[in-house]
C-alpha cells in the first residue's frame, strides 16, 4: 500500500511567495540581479586567483573550491526559482525535486567542511607560522579539498534517499522557493520520526561539527593575535582571516537557525525568509567580502586590468 501510495505523487507544485503579481515581478528581478552578481563575482575571483602568481596559496586555492561551490549551489535552486516567480506553473517533477535537493544537500555539506579546511589553514598560517609551508602543502590542500567534497557527495546521497524513499500520497504543495526538507517531510503521509532523527543528526555532524572545529582555530587564532605586542601587528594578523569569518558567520549562522532549531518554532514563512537569505544573499555577499576586505586580490584585480589595458 506505500509502494502504491508512493507513486501517486509523480510531481510537486510550490507555493508562490505573495498572490501581488507586482511583488512577484519585483522579487524576479531583485533575485536575478543578486544571482547574477554571485556568478560573475565568483567567475572572476576564480579567474583572478588562477592568472595570479601572487595568489597561489593555499588559502587562494581554498577561495577557488569556495567560489565554484557558491556558483554550483546557488543555480541548483534560483534557477527553478526564478521561472516559478513569473509562470503560473510551478510544478516540479517528482525526480527534478529529488535531483535540487541532491545537489543543495551536497554542496551545502561540501562548503560547511571546505570552510573548517579554510579555518585550519587559516589556524596554521597565523599559530604555526614556521611549520606552515610543511603542513599545507599542496597535497594537503588537494587532500583536505577531496575529502570535504566526497563528504557533500555521500551525504548528499544519504539526505536524498531518506527524503525520496518515503511515501508521499497528496497533499503536493511545497510551500517552499525549492525542495528542501523541512517542507517536504510535511507532506510525507507516514510517520517520519525516523527520518526527522536521521536528518537531524547528518545535520549536527555536518553543520555543526565543521563549526566547532571552526571555533576552535579561532579560539587559537585569537589567543595567537593577543599575543602579538603591537596594535599593527595584530591588526595586519587579523585582516588576513576576517573575511573567511565573515562569511563563516553568514553561512552557519542561517544554516544552524534553519535546521537546528526546535521542530516548535517552525514557521513556513520564517524559513522562506531565511531560505531566501542562505540560498541567494550570503552566497552574492561572499565574493564582495573577499574582494572588498581583501588587499592582495584587490591589488590582483589592479595588475589583472593594467595588463589588459597595456595590452
Amino acid at each position: 500500500m506505500a509502494s502504491r501510495n508512493h507513486t501517486v505523487v509523480t510531481q510537486f507544485f510550490f507555493v508562490a511567495f505573495s498572490n501581488s503579481l507586482e511583488l512577484q515581478i519585483s522579487l524576479f528581478f531583485l533575485v536575478l540581479l543578486l544571482y547574477l552578481i554571485t556568478v560573475v563575482g565568483n567567475i572572476l575571483i576564480i579567474m583572478i586567483t588562477v592568472v595570479d602568481p601572487a595568489l597561489q596559496s593555499p588559502m587562494y586555492f581554498f577561495l577557488r573550491n569556495l567560489s565554484f561551490l557558491e556558483i554550483g549551489y546557488t543555480s541548483a535552486t534560483i534557477p527553478k526559482m526564478l521561472v516559478n516567480f513569473l509562470s503560473e506553473d510551478t510544478s516540479i517533477s517528482f525526480l527534478g525535486c529529488a535531483t535540487q535537493m541532491y545537489f543543495f544537500s551536497f554542496l551545502g555539506i561540501t562548503e560547511c567542511c571546505l570552510l573548517a579546511a579554510m579555518a585550519y589553514d587559516r589556524y596554521m598560517a597565523i599559530c604555526h607560522p614556521l611549520r606552515y609551508t610543511a603542513k599545507m602543502s599542496r597535497g594537503v590542500c588537494l587532500q583536505l579539498s577531496t575529502v570535504s567534497w566526497l563528504i557533500g557527495v555521500l551525504m548528499g546521497v544519504g539526505q536524498t534517499t531518506f527524503m525520496f524513499t518515503l511515501p508521499y500520497c497528496g497533499p503536493n504543495k511545497i510551500n517552499h522557493f525549492f525542495c528542501d526538507l523541512p517542507p517536504l517531510l510535511k507532506l510525507a503521509c507516514t510517520e517520519t520520526y525516523r527520518n526527522e532523527i536521521a536528518v537531524f543528526t547528518i545535520a549536527v555532524t555536518f553543520v555543526m561539527v565543521p563549526f566547532l572545529l571552526i571555533l576552535v582555530s579561532y579560539i587559537r587564532i585569537l589567543h595567537t593575535i593577543l599575543s602579538i605586542p603591537s596594535a599593527a601587528g595584530r591588526s595586519k594578523t587579523f585582516s588576513t582571516c576576517s573575511s573567511h569569518l565573515i562569511v563563516v558567520t553568514l553561512f552557519f549562522g542561517s544554516g544552524i537557525v534553519t535546521y537546528l532549531r526546535p521542530k516548535s518554532s517552525y514557521s513556513l514563512n520564517t524559513d522562506k525568509l531565511l531560505s531566501l537569505f542562505y540560498s541567494v544573499v550570503s552566497p552574492m555577499l561572499n565574493p564582495l567580502i573577499y574582494s572588498l576586505r581583501n588587499k592582495e586580490v584587490k591589488e590582483a584585480v589592479r595588475r589583472v586590468m593594467a595588463r589588459k589595458i597595456f595590452i
